[in-house]
């Protein structure tokens, strides 16, 4: 059955909007359908971080079909091979780390793509076109509809970010604060004056630009001041950290109340 590729999120972002999401970590297509149900605009699975590999992207990304979310993917590394297999299992957008040049956002933006635009393989048989049924809709509309973003996380891709920021087809930044504060020397302390100093200066620059804003809000009172500033994609809670934070409290009720 042939069904437009379309991704809505995309036409949000380019329309100003605000959206929100959260993190899947923990490799489970439970975790994957319970955020899916609770209404974020996108979920985003890590393959950097967690230990998850392709067969469960596959089982995550079927679990969030059931629902309304658009399914992004934080890649391992801005490495093609990788990126190819990511998007033909269906994700809509990507998070490239750790790009710090203008050539390294061009890679990225370039493996996502396919020709003329950039160098992705194309294939009919895999999740993204259909397993083979709707090949012409997809290939026709991906290149259009995958959001593409890439994460500013040392000095170096700060010092280049003018130059980051003229790349073509490259949609969003996204911020990584405890990366950029360790890379800048203050291991774990993105709050730092001189960290912050420097997302003071990617703020200015991207949020002056044609690209969207995006980074990872822990509190609801920091994505407020994010969305604020004009800050578009916001990371607004992970299912590890979440989940974990949830037990720790609530084991701590229980002994302050029963074994004191």
């Amino acid at each position: 059955m042939t069904t437009t590729y379309n991704n809505p999120v995309k036409q949000q972002l380019k329309d100003g909007q605000k959206t929100c999401g959260a993190f899947l970590q923990l490799t489970s297509n439970i975790a994957a359908e319970i955020l899916g149900q609770a209404g974020f605009d996108w979920l985003i699975i890590d393959m950097e971080h967690a230990p998850g590999d392709f067969s469960n992207l596959l089982g995550q990304l079927q679990a969030i079909g059931k629902n309304n979310a658009v399914p992004f993917v934080r890649a391992p590394w801005n490495d093609a091979v990788a990126i190819k297999k990511i998007l033909d299992t269906g994700v809509q957008g990507v998070l490239i780390p750790y790009v710090n040049t203008a050539a390294e956002a061009a890679d990225a933006v370039s493996a996502c793509k396919y020709p003329p635009l950039g160098v992705r393989g194309v294939a009919g048989s895999p999740r993204a076109a259909g397993y083979g049924t709707n090949v012409q809709n997809y290939i026709a509309n991906a290149n259009h509809e995958t959001v593409v973003l890439v994460a500013i996380e040392t000095p170096e891709a700060v010092a280049n970010l003018d130059e980051i920021l003229a790349t073509p087809n490259l949609d969003g930044i996204f911020i990584g604060p405890m990366d950029l504060a360790t890379s800048m020397g203050y291991l774990g302390n993105p709050g730092h004056p001189e960290v912050q100093q420097a997302i003071a200066t990617i703020e200015q620059k991207t949020l002056a630009s044609d690209k969207f804003l995006g980074t990872i809000a822990p509190t609801w009172e920091k994505a407020q001041a994010c969305y604020d500033k004009g800050y578009q994609w916001l990371i607004l809670m992970q299912d590890s950290t979440g989940l974990a934070a949830l037990a720790n409290a609530t084991a701590v009720k229980f002994k302050q109340a029963y074994r004191n």
